[in-house]
């Protein structure tokens, strides 16, 4: 049996967002995928465009600057690895969004950098619901600082939070982690005023139950491209 191709898996995808928004009662419009390409060429990356992906998604932001020479010009490309505070003059450049700000003084030099670049960076602020030691992202206790400390930024506009779960085979046990994520943006949308529309959450093995609890944005790879290759 032939291997599935890219366009394949990603209707089988798109079959799946939707259905979650069915059981959860949501408007598909309001779930977007973001294709995360590290680690696949940008043969792959073209590939994805002329299936119609309009996102794609980088941890690193040297790889993000090797493909776009060679990607469609019309692509959105999105940061959503750890984001090093040296990278960002570079990375406030290359990118339309990075999901994963997780403290007051990254956002500080992404602040200075888009000044100097004169662009206003929409982000998303990377919570460490599960408290795991290995997981970047500020704790949920620092969320209301972060946000006032935002308040007087120029050139960052934060739209939403982001969140890894702890790994799981079972995707329902990521479940509550979503579900923390998505309370913390409720009650911090009411203390700060920051709309916080986004919800930047669920990979490959647990997008379906992300979305049930509210996400806007899923970031896929594996499940489109397969496991990853090397360059």
């Amino acid at each position: 049996m032939s291997e599935d191709t890219f366009e394949q898996r990603l209707n089988g995808v798109r079959e799946r967002v939707q259905a979650a928004c069915d059981r959860s009662g949501r408007d598909r419009d309001d779930v977007s995928i973001v294709v995360i390409a590290k680690n696949h060429g940008p043969e792959r990356v073209r590939e994805a465009a002329d299936c119609g992906v309009t996102i794609i998604g980088e941890n690193r932001v040297q790889e993000a600057i090797h493909k776009q020479s060679m990607c469609p010009g019309g692509l959105e490309w999105h940061m959503v690895g750890h984001l090093q505070k040296n990278k960002v003059k570079h990375a406030v450049r290359v990118f339309r969004m990075i999901h994963s700000v997780d403290s007051t003084e990254l956002l500080d030099v992404i602040d200075r950098a888009c000044g100097e670049h004169g662009v206003v960076m929409p982000v998303c602020l990377q919570v460490n619901v599960s408290g795991e030691g290995s997981k970047f992202g500020m704790a949920p206790a620092d969320g209301p600082g972060v946000l006032e400390r935002c308040s007087s930024l120029m050139n960052v506009d934060v739209v939403g939070l982001m969140t890894i779960p702890p790994f799981s085979p079972d995707p329902e046990d990521a479940r509550r982690y979503f579900a923390e994520l998505r309370d913390l943006r409720g009650s911090w949308r009411d203390a700060s005023g920051f709309d916080l529309e986004h919800l930047s959450m669920g990979m490959s093995g647990d997008f379906e139950v992300a979305i049930e609890e509210g996400a806007t944005w899923v970031r896929l790879g594996t499940v489109l491209f397969g496991k990853r290759g090397r360059g």
